[in-house]
C-alpha cells in the first residue's frame, strides 16, 4: 500500500491545527505553552483515514517566524501539502516564505485551502482567492485546487477529504528497497522501555530486531519495538510516521536532526558540494564564506557557503558551491535542503545535494566544477565511473561506493558490470570482497611506480632492483592492504612492465651491466671469497685496501643482492659457489649417516665454529634442516 505523508503550511493563526483537528477529531497542539499561547510552536503528529483505505500520516507545522526550523523539520518528509490562507487575512509573510520553503524542498503536491469562510463575505473571498492566484504563479501550486473550508462549521470539510484522498494517488511512491533511512524529530525515554524516536522513513524499510546505527554519533543499536500511530506493528517503511523502541542508546545520546539508518549506510561529512539557488526575493547579493543556517532532514547546521563557479550569487541565480560546515552532517546524494540567513533569521535560498562527502575544493577549478556538472546529471554510470576514480586511493567495495554516491547496492550493481566490460574499471579480489579501481588510477600509479624504478635504477646502475615495501610507501603512502598490493603488482606483471624476484622489483627493460672497471672490482670480490672457502672476510677487510670506496660498495652491494654473495647473518656472507658447496657437503652427509652434529659439520668445512655455526643455522632457518636434541636431520 503506498504511505502518503500530508503536512501543513501557512501563516500563524490561520487555522492550520483547527483544521487538522476538524478532519480528525485530534488536537495536535500537545505542549501546554502552545495550549495556554493558542499557537502551534513545536510540530504537531497524527493521522487520518480517507475514503480510498489509505491512512494519511499528517505532520501539522507552526506558522510563526520564530519557528521556522520547526517548520522545516515537518515540511522535509512531506508528500503533498495543505496550504492553508486564512479568509479574513489573505495571503501573509510566512504564507510566502513557507511557499518558499515548499519549492525548495521541491514539493510537488498540494491544495491550497482558504479558511474560516465563516468570518467574510462571498465578494470578499472572491478577491482572496485572486490574491491567492497572483501569489502562486510560477510554483508548484499554480495549478492547484483552491478549496475554502470553515472548522468551525465544518463546511467544504467532506469535499476536501475527498479532494485530498484524489491527490493522495497522485504522489508517487517510495524507495522501500533502499537501506533505510529515518531522521529523528523527537526523542525520549518511556519508563520500562527506554529510548524512543520518532520520524519519517524516507528510505527503505525497518523490522523488529534489526541492528541500526545513529549517525552523525556511530552508535549501534537494536530495534526492540516499532509503532505507527500508537500500533505496535513488525516492520515500517518509507512513507510512514514512525517511532522506534531502541536498545544500546540511551535519549541524551540522540537528538532532532540525527538519522537512524542501516549500519555503514552513510558517512558523517563536514563538507558537501551542492547546487545552490539563491532567491529572487532577496535584496542583495550572496557573498562567499557567508555565514548561514543549513536546513537539511530534520536538522539545522551552521555553515559557510563557498561560490565555485561565481564571484558571488545573484538574486534569482543558481551556482555550485561547497558549504563548509561547524558540525558534521549525513545526508545522501539529490537530498533537498534550504538555507537561511544568519541574523536577521529569514530563507534565502536551497538546493540540491550533489556530494554527500567531498574534499576541500579551490574556486573555479573547472575539473572540479565539471565533475559535479557530471554527477549531477543524473547519469548513474557516469556518476559512479566517476566516484570511483575519485576515491580508486581508498580501494573501495560495494559498500564504500554506496556510501560516496549515495546509491544502494541493487541500482550500481549493473552499472559496475558494464564498466566492468567496457575497461574503465577493474575489480581486484581485496582481502574478504571484491574492491574496484578506476584505469586512469591503475594508469596513473603504474607511472608512478615506473618513475621510482627508473630514478632507482639510474641512481643504482648495479643493484637488482627495490624492495618491496619501499616502492610500497612512495607509490601509495601506505593506504594499501598487502593482498590488495600483491594483487596490484602482478597486474603489471602481467603487463610486462616490472618483474619481482622475492621481495625486489625492478623494470621488466632492466639489467645490471657492470663497466669494466666494475667488473674488474666484482671479479677480484668472488675470487677472494671463493679462495677463503669457508672462512670468508668480513667487508671491513676488503674496503680498507680499495682506493675508490664508492665504487667497490656499489659492486658489493649489487653482488648481495643479485645472489652472488650470499649474506648468512649481519657479520658473515658467502660466495654463491661455497654456499652450494655447503649445502651440498650437509645433504650428501646426512643422506649417508642419517645425522650430523655441529662439530662434523665443522670438521667437513674445515672452518672454525663460529661460521660452522652460523651456517647450519641458516640451513635450520630455511627449512633445509632441523635439529633433534644435538644433531640436524634433513626436514
Amino acid at each position: 500500500m503506498k504511505h502518503i505523508i500530508i503536512g501543513t503550511a501557512g501563516h500563524i493563526d490561520h487555522g492550520k491545527t483547527a483544521l487538522i483537528k476538524a478532519l480528525t477529531g485530534r488536537d495536535t497542539d500537545n505542549l501546554k505553552e502552545e495550549k495556554e499561547r493558542g499557537i502551534s510552536i513545536d510540530l504537531g503528529f497524527t493521522y487520518f483515514d480517507l475514503p480510498s483505505g489509505r491512512r494519511g500520516g499528517i505532520i501539522d507545522v507552526p506558522g510563526h517566524e520564530k519557528f521556522i526550523k520547526n517548520m522545516l523539520a515537518g515540511a522535509s518528509s512531506i508528500d503533498m501539502v495543505l496550504m492553508v490562507i486564512a479568509a479574513d487575512e489573505g495571503v501573509m509573510s510566512q504564507t510566502k516564505e513557507h511557499l518558499q520553503i515548499l519549492k525548495l524542498l521541491n514539493i510537488k503536491k498540494g491544495i491550497i485551502v482558504i479558511t474560516k469562510i465563516d468570518l467574510v463575505d462571498e465578494q470578499w473571498l472572491k478577491m482572496v482567492i485572486e490574491q491567492i492566484k497572483e501569489e502562486v504563479k510560477g510554483t508548484f501550486l499554480q495549478d492547484a485546487k483552491i478549496h475554502a473550508v470553515s472548522s468551525k462549521t465544518k463546511d467544504g470539510l467532506e469535499s476536501l477529504i475527498k479532494l485530498i484522498d484524489s491527490i493522495t494517488e497522485e504522489v508517487e511512491s517510495k524507495d522501500i528497497l533502499g537501506d533505510f533511512r529515518l531522521p529523528v524529530d523527537r526523542v525520549f525515554s518511556v519508563s520500562g522501555f527506554g529510548t524512543i524516536v520518532t520520524g519519517t522513513i524516507v528510505n527503505g524499510r525497518v523490522k523488529e530486531g534489526d541492528i541500526v546505527e545513529t549517525y552523525p554519533s556511530k552508535i549501534q543499536c537494536k530495534v526492540r519495538g516499532i509503532q505507527i500511530h500508537d500500533e505496535k506493528v513488525k516492520f515500517a517503511e518509507a512513507g510512514q510516521r514512525t517511532a522506534l523502541n531502541l536498545s544500546n542508546v540511551k535519549a541524551k545520546d540522540i537528538k532532532r536532526g540525527d538519522v537512524i539508518s542501516s549500519i555503514d549506510n552513510m558517512e558523517p561529512s563536514f563538507m558537501i558540494d551542492c547546487n545552490l539557488h539563491y532567491l529572487n526575493s532577496n535584496v542583495k547579493s550572496l557573498e562567499n564564506r557567508q555565514r548561514v543556517r543549513i536546513h537539511h532532514g530534520t536538522s539545522e547546521l551552521m555553515c559557510r557557503v563557498v561560490i565555485l563557479n561565481k564571484e558571488e550569487i545573484k538574486p534569482g541565480e543558481n551556482a555550485y558551491v561547497q558549504l563548509r560546515l561547524e558540525n558534521p552532517i549525513v545526508c545522501k546524494k539529490d537530498d533537498r535542503f534550504v538555507i537561511r540567513n544568519y541574523s536577521p533569521m529569514y530563507t534565502i535560498g536551497g538546493g540540491i545535494i550533489i556530494q554527500p562527502i567531498t574534499k576541500k575544493a579551490k574556486r573555479f577549478d573547472e575539473k572540479h566544477i565539471e565533475e559535479l556538472k557530471v554527477r549531477e546529471s543524473g547519469s548513474i554510470e557516469k556518476i559512479l565511473e566517476n566516484t570511483i576514480e575519485k576515491i580508486s586511493l581508498k580501494f573501495p567495495d560495494k559498500f564504500l561506493i554506496e556510501k560516496s554516491i549515495g546509491f544502494n547496492e541493487n541500482i550500481i550493481e549493473k552499472e559496475i558490470n558494464s564498466l566492468k566490460t567496457q575497461g574503465k574499471i577493474m575489480e581486484l579480489q581485496g582481502d574478504s570482497v571484491p574492491i574496484y579501481i578506476h584505469k586512469n588510477f591503475l594508469e596513473e600509479k603504474t607511472q608512478d611506480i615506473v618513475n621510482i624504478l627508473e630514478q632507482f635504477h639510474k641512481d643504482n646502475p648495479l643493484r637488482h632492483g627495490i624492495h618491496k615495501e619501499e616502492i610500497k610507501n612512495k607509490a601509495f603512502k601506505k593506504e594499501i592492504r598487502q593482498k590488495i598490493y600483491d594483487e596490484f603488482l602482478q597486474i603489471l606483471v602481467r603487463k610486462n612492465i616490472i618483474n619481482i624476484d622475492g621481495n625486489y622489483i625492478f623494470l621488466k627493460s632492466f639489467s645490471i651491466h657492470y663497466t669494466k672497471e666494475q667488473k674488474e672490482v666484482k671479479e677480484k670480490i668472488i675470487c677472494i671469497y671463493n679462495k677463503r672457502k669457508f672462512s670468508p672476510p668480513t667487508y671491513e677487510e676488503l674496503v680498507n685496501e680499495e682506493k675508490d670506496k664508492k665504487l667497490f660498495r656499489m659492486v658489493y652491494d649489487s653482488l648481495i643482492q643479485n645472489g652472488e654473495l650470499i649474506r648468512i647473518n649481519e657479520d658473515i656472507i658467502f660466495s654463491l659457489e661455497n654456499y652450494n658447496k655447503g649445502k651440498d657437503i650437509i645433504i650428501k652427509y646426512i643422506d649417508e649417516e642419517g645425522s650430523i652434529t655441529l662439530g662434523e659439520f665443522r670438521d667437513l668445512l674445515h672452518t672454525s665454529r663460529k661460521y660452522a655455526v652460523a651456517l647450519i643455522e641458516h640451513f635450520d632457518y630455511v627449512k633445509l634442516t632441523k635439529r633433534v636434541e644435538d644433531k640436524r636431520v634433513l626436514t
